[in-house]
């Protein structure tokens, strides 16, 4: 008998082969049979009428951070309302083991970092999760078998320095001694599990206490040595972040990342290609890093987001305008001290100078304060500005725009919520995106999705790509579209019998209603642990979603079924050939 059968769905498989209608019946948390409508006689448990309905294959996040949200929110919301069934974690060198048992501190220091670099509450980081391990095994344990997706961790780069260096991991570099005790880390890591390494040299990340993170002290000896030993290990893979990411690559970087995915024999993604037609030089830049790996061997694959991701920012919190060069050391002020130096018109200069620089990279994109919109306010004084453009209230004032800005955000003591609108939002833009999408070292994700928490929410990337698709721009058909999702991502990670829907695969599956899929606008909630905010989005059109043949969503709400599975490298992933 079948546990479940879905009756006459239009079955897009992951594959990108065009659309056919079909029954389709589970058994065992797998795809037991596909068959046209009406031909599979064999009684289910259990069956439902998907007529009008479209049956993919789960979404693949290949870059978020849950690493800690799985403890208090096993359900990964709001990625799994969003037809996500299975996510890559560990990312950017940050995973939250292992951790040294001699130094029980550690886990404070990487609660810390880990609220200041990826945007994490620091009550739902200490009240949410148990912190009761040490080895990157004990770790993927006391996931199993209590989360709702699948969910794959790479080992975290700065771990494994600061586990061994301890404070030293911050501007040391290892004795012999110690960089040999790394790679015994990094391969009980792979042992246990982990799928692969993470690392991080990006100048925009800093730990708890302002310094820049561990791995960013690494010299390329020690990362290539770390690469060599991913090499070791069946089904693993390599993911890094360096400061050409945010931009364009300097000769350097793309040294280094093809020295280390031709030194593990592994595929190196990286996070995340910004493409933007007013900057043209950018995709072609970017993706010479991939020619240049092919010739050596490796592989390099862009990570690239399929919408344009809205943010809250604001004065008086940590965001991007923070990570712009010269501009952390004004808005890490108190702040009435930061506040005086806003409203210092030399000050403003400068900082309005720095933005526009060449420096900024990708930043620059949010110098153009005139085409902020107000979001929300909370003196006397701004009440009425929710939802204006601050060009048009500034020339209401007679002031410039920044100026205009620095003096609605002062008088909420710069609580005020900015959204930036994008500049990238042209015809133009959307026509490079649709070009760069189908280069075959490009994929699509990057949502972050378990970071930054209040200030962006990247997880409805996926409904809100479909939605564009089947009713809006119309880049891309379906079946690429869905294909982009699944099937990619999940050869990428060598993830077996994931990605498509097809006999014997695993049933992770998602069923949508293609004349309403969709993702509503985010909007704060409190519901972390402590009562600290987020930002959430509703999914519009989808039905059900199952995780290994289980239902996890049925209309937007969790059923509280916890099927997910803590994927495993080797168990779970097979090895990637980068030729």
């Amino acid at each position: 008998m079948l546990d479940h059968l879905i009756r006459s769905a239009t079955v897009v498989d992951g594959t990108g082969a065009p659309s056919y209608p079909a029954d389709i019946g589970l058994r065992d948390g797998r795809i037991a049979a596909i068959t046209a409508p009406g031909a599979l006689t064999e009684q289910a448990a259990t069956s439902e009428d998907a007529t009008g309905l479209v049956l993919a294959p789960g979404f693949v996040d290949p870059h978020t951070h849950y690493d800690a949200q799985l403890f208090w929110d096993p359900y990964a919301t709001p990625s799994l309302n969003h037809g996500v069934t299975t996510v890559a974690a560990g990312n950017c060198g940050f995973s939250l083991a292992p951790l040294n048992p001699d130094r029980p501190a550690d886990a404070d220091y990487t609660r810390r970092m880990m609220s200041k670099v990826e945007g994490m509450s620091l009550v739902a980081l200490e009240e949410g999760a148990p912190w009761n391990w040490h080895g990157f095994g004990e770790y993927l344990d006391a996931l199993e078998g209590r989360i709702a997706v699948n969910a794959g961790f790479m080992v975290g780069h700065c771990a494994l320095r600061r586990h061994v260096m301890g404070p030293d991991a911050i501007g040391g570099q290892p004795s012999p001694e110690q960089l040999r005790r790394m790679l015994d880390l990094c391969h009980e890591a792979m042992e246990a599990g982990a799928w692969g390494l993470s690392t991080t040299q990006s100048s925009t990340h800093t730990d708890g206490d302002g310094a820049p993170v561990a791995s960013r002290h690494a010299r390329p000896e020690e990362l290539i040595a770390l690469s060599k030993a991913v090499a070791d290990h069946e089904g693993t893979q390599l993911e890094a972040i360096v400061a050409g990411c945010l931009d364009q690559f300097s000769d350097d970087e793309i040294d280094l990342f093809t020295a280390m995915t031709a030194a593990a024999g592994r595929p190196l993604n990286w996070n995340v290609l910004t493409i933007d037609a007013a900057v043209p030089e950018r995709v072609p830049r970017q993706l010479a890093a991939g020619e240049r790996a092919r010739a050596a061997g490796g592989r390099i694959v862009a990570l690239t987001m399929p919408i344009l991701t809205p943010m809250n920012m604001s004065l008086g919190t940590f965001c991007a305008l923070n990570l712009i060069p010269g501009w952390g050391e004004t808005l890490a002020l108190p702040v009435p001290e930061r506040i005086a130096r806003l409203r210092d018109p030399a000050v403003r200069a400068e900082l309005l100078r720095r933005a526009g620089a060449p420096e900024a990279g990708v930043f620059r994109r949010l110098a153009d304060f005139g085409r902020y919109v107000i979001g929300d306010t909370y003196s006397v004084r701004n009440r009425g500005l929710t939802g204006r453009v601050v060009r048009d209230i500034a020339a209401e004032r007679g002031q410039d725009p920044f100026r205009c800005l620095v003096e609605i955000c002062a008088e909420d003591e710069l609580r005020t919520v900015l959204w930036p609108m994008p500049t990238d939002n042209d015809p133009a833009s959307w026509e490079l995106r649709q070009s760069t999408w189908r280069h075959p070292d490009v994929l699509l994700g990057g949502s972050d999705a378990g970071a930054h928490l209040d200030r962006m929410c990247g997880a409805p990337y996926t409904t809100r790509f479909l939605g564009d698709c089947l009713r809006g721009r119309g880049l891309v058909p379906l079946e690429e579209a869905v294909k982009m999702l699944t099937d990619d991502p999940a050869r990428l990670f060598g993830l077996r019998d994931r990605g498509r829907v097809q006999p014997g695969f695993h049933a992770d599956l998602v069923l949508f209603d293609p004349a309403r899929i969709d993702a509503a606008p985010a909007a704060l909630v409190h519901d972390l642990p402590g009562g600290s905010p987020r930002l959430d989005a509703k999914a519009i059109g989808i039905v059900s979603v199952r995780v290994n043949g289980v239902e996890t969503i049925r209309e937007d709400r969790v059923t509280g079924a916890v099927p997910g599975r803590v994927l495993r490298s080797g168990r779970d992933t097979r090895t990637v050939p980068t030729g």
